[in-house]
């Protein structure tokens, strides 16, 4: 930046005031610190673009196509509309990158990925961007290819972008968080690799995500956010540690204990007896989370551990915000035909959304404007009493074929039975 003068950035100075931490003290810090001139003249010019465009009230980044060869998303182009006046930021464009599964880094391989975007980018990152992708933010579009090929090498690829299947997120998991009912992150390089044509090569309609959540309390926003929610979750009684309950009420007091678990408890299936002990009533327990999460010494998860899966979960589009619905209530996901199972219920449900879905529609949307029985038998699942989208909020039912409904559900438990019996 030896020849640029800095840009004056009076409004962008007024960021920096407050208590708060403030990115433009970041793009700064590029500016005057780095010590690459190449990444100090892009932060300059960026922080005028910014500028100009804060006095102007106007937005001056423009769309284009820009890719590496044989993707056909992954990169978002930003070309500068007054590049003229900001010529080392007027190619900015972004690179979604896939994070590690529940996002495991070392501190080696973070410092590997710092060298590669000084090197080719401007040394702009968000970890992790509300995809759940690392953005690395301003390359040009030569260097975009050599970036890639380089964390590329080392076992980096691009997330998604477009109508097409989305980066996958999963929590920390097993490894950090003693509530954890799953494998999340099996589950999630998986699903991943297992539709990696489909991350690169948009086709579908819109977008598709996975999330992964290990427990009820479904960190991801899973049941919001994804349009296949994969949540670990136990069909048995939770176990329940006596002492370390009555050493908690001992602690705090009976009427704490009453008025922050006992009467919270959604389900109301918790019941403090007169020795201090607590006795549940499990077939009424939602796993709404809250009493392992404040007593996790006394309270855990259940021995027989497994996954439900949620289907059309998405934020506002065309009809609004969507919680996912119950598709598969419970599962086993322990040998690799389990794995293979959730696999293929993933791949039913793409592939039928794919026929089937209008342009830039959800599936979510689409579950809702064809009806959840012609969705369930486009996927090949039989309807089960469990599916549910709205539980313990409606008194009323529709009830039309319930019988007939029913009469098989039984009569699947039944064979069910036989089998584990023979």
């Amino acid at each position: 930046m030896a020849d640029n003068k800095q840009h004056e950035t009076p409004m962008l100075d007024e960021l920096e005031n407050g208590p708060w931490p403030s990115f433009i003290s970041g793009i700064k810090r590029l500016r005057d610190e780095h010590p690459t001139e190449r990444i100090n003249g892009v932060a300059n010019d960026l922080l005028g673009q910014l500028e100009h465009s804060y006095e102007t009230r106007k937005g001056y980044w423009k769309g284009g196509t820009v890719s590496v060869y044989g993707y056909g998303g992954g990169i978002i182009p930003r070309f500068s509309e007054v590049g003229q006046q900001f010529p080392e930021s007027k190619e900015f464009h972004t690179l979604r990158v896939q994070p590690p599964a529940g996002n495991h880094y070392s501190t080696d391989m973070l410092r590997q990925l710092a060298d590669s975007w000084e090197k080719w980018g401007s040394g702009l990152v968000t970890f992790h961007g509300q995809t759940g992708n690392i953005m690395f933010i301003g390359a040009t579009t030569d260097n975009t290819q050599h970036f890639f090929d380089e964390i590329n090498d080392y076992g980096f690829d691009l997330g998604g972008a477009g109508p097409c299947v989305r980066t996958a997120m999963s929590c920390v998991g097993g490894a950090r968080c003693e509530q954890s009912c799953a494998n999340e992150h099996k589950i999630h390089r998986t699903l991943v690799n297992n539709f990696t044509d489909d991350v690169h090569r948009p086709a579908l309609p819109y977008k598709f995500k996975f999330k992964v959540s290990g427990c009820p309390n479904d960190c991801m926003n899973s049941i919001e956010r994804a349009d296949m929610a994969v949540i670990g979750t136990w069909r048995d009684d939770m176990k329940v540690d006596q002492q370390a309950w009555k050493d908690y009420v001992a602690e705090k007091g009976r009427q704490h204990t009453i008025d922050n678990i006992i009467t919270r408890c959604p389900t109301r299936c918790m019941s403090l007896k007169d020795d201090d002990s607590i006795e549940i009533d499990n077939r009424n327990c939602v796993r709404c989370m809250h009493c392992l999460n404040v007593v996790p010494k006394a309270f855990s998860p259940g021995d027989d551990k497994g996954v439900t899966i949620l289907m059309g979960g998405k934020r506002t589009l065309k009809i609004g915000d969507l919680m996912g619905t119950v598709i598969v209530p419970f599962m086993k996901l322990e040998t690799e035909e389990d794995y293979e199972t959730i696999t293929e219920i993933a791949e039913n449900t793409i592939d039928f959304w794919a026929e089937n879905g209008l342009e830039h529609e959800r599936c979510g949307e689409m579950i809702e404007r064809i009806g959840l029985v012609n969705f369930l038998e486009g996927i090949g699942i039989e309807v089960d009493p469990h599916m549910i989208a709205d539980p313990r909020q409606s008194s009323y039912v529709r009830m039309d074929g319930w019988d007939e409904e029913a009469v098989k559900w039984f009569e699947r438990q039944a064979e069910t039975a036989q089998s584990a019996a023979g």
